[in-house]
């Protein structure tokens, strides 16, 4: 046998051969996440089937709120992604991946925003001329 072999044989004895750096699925943790998911669908959906949040702004903003615990919840429950895994890299670009979406969408409505209210003229549509019509005139 090769010293290779042998350092490689030595490494699975002692039981060290299946390491615990990365997230484990469990059943629970599916169904937890599963169930979350359940709950954050119903509960926006309820609020806009029963016209309880009558303010469109305030809708909006609340509805999105549900999206983004619904996206972290998926992240975690479903993706496992923690500050732990590979040192934090997997977490650390999925931030910079967020800010930079979110800087593009941001940018995007703003150019699109000042471009509509620099760029388009103001018309006024001209009226038609007010046709007269004759005077009814009665025959008996």
């Amino acid at each position: 046998m090769s010293a290779a072999h042998d350092i490689h044989a030595g490494h699975h004895q002692g039981g060290h051969g299946h390491h615990d750096d990365g997230p484990h699925s469990t059943f629970s943790g599916y169904m937890t996440g599963f169930i979350l998911s359940i709950i954050l669908t119903a509960i926006p959906f309820w609020l806009v089937m029963s016209d309880i949040i009558t303010n469109r702004t305030t809708a909006v903003m609340v509805l999105g709120g549900f999206a983004v615990v619904q996206v972290l919840v998926h992240m975690v429950c479903f993706l496992h992604m923690n500050g732990k895994i590979e040192g934090g890299w997997t977490l650390l670009s999925t931030i910079f991946t967020i800010i930079f979406v979110a800087i593009g969408i941001a940018g995007t409505l703003w150019v699109m925003f000042h471009m509509n209210t620099n760029m388009m003229p103001e018309h006024t549509m001209p009226t038609a001329p007010a046709v007269q019509s004759a005077p009814a005139t009665h025959t008996p």
